[in-house]
């Protein structure tokens, strides 16, 4: 159980990062046009408008809430607030954004599946990544079981330890794992699996934040003779 706990979540995490880091950039390189969202939206509004704005709203609250959460070292918010404040914290704020993400999740997959129009332009790769967020969002809800078992936020420290740990290159990370309850290790399993899909699905639009879309150059249409 050591090695496999080694292997799922010493090195698996690295494998991913690879794969998500030289595929998406092999894919912008090489199919810069396929780069897109590729949206639905004009072959059918009807009720996509909500789905999609509850999921997307819950995915970024959930995201930098992880990140905020799991990369902050401990002595950075002990001074102002316990470990036990912080979980409750996460709960709270993280319950509502995955009630949000999971609802638009599960609109969104039936609109998929079921509008003929929507279905058809569907690829497997569409249907697969959209399912692989809705069950995601589906496991972290089931997270708060176990967490309401340790609020003094000693289960959360060690995941924190274990994201800090695999992103320093610390060689034990895999160990602070080891205990926790197996919804937290198949909860992160598909998130990093996540990483590795991510380079050959629509989801690559995530890194295509029109930064400089206010400050662009004109475009020049035609001259003037």
């Amino acid at each position: 159980m050591s090695y496999i706990n080694e292997l799922l979540f010493g090195l698996y995490p690295y494998f991913a990062f690879v794969v998500f880091l030289v595929g998406s950039w092999a894919r912008y390189d090489r199919e810069q046009y396929t780069w897109k969202a590729g949206s639905s939206q004009m072959l059918d509004k009807k009720g996509f408008r909500l789905a999609s704005n509850l999921f997307h709203i819950g995915v970024i609250f959930i995201v930098l809430g992880h990140v905020v959460g799991l990369l902050t070292p401990h002595a950075v918010y002990e001074v102002f607030m316990t470990s036990a404040t912080k979980q409750m914290l996460a709960m709270v704020a993280g319950g509502i954004a995955g009630v949000l993400a999971l609802w638009g999740g599960i609109l969104l997959l039936k609109r998929r599946l079921t509008n003929p129009r929507v279905r058809a332009s569907s690829s497997k790769a569409d249907i697969l990544v959209l399912s692989m967020l809705v069950v995601q969002a589906g496991l972290g809800m089931l997270t708060l079981i176990p967490s309401m078992q340790h609020l003094d936020g000693s289960v959360m420290l060690e995941l924190a330890a274990w994201a800090q740990g695999i992103v320093t290159f610390q060689g034990d990370a895999a160990t602070h794992l080891a205990g926790v309850s197996i919804i937290y290790k198949i909860h992160i399993f598909l998130g990093l699996s996540l990483f590795v899909v991510f380079p050959f699905t629509r989801l690559v639009h995530v890194l295509s934040v029109p930064v400089k879309y206010f400050a662009r150059s004109y475009q020049i249409v035609r001259q003037r003779g």
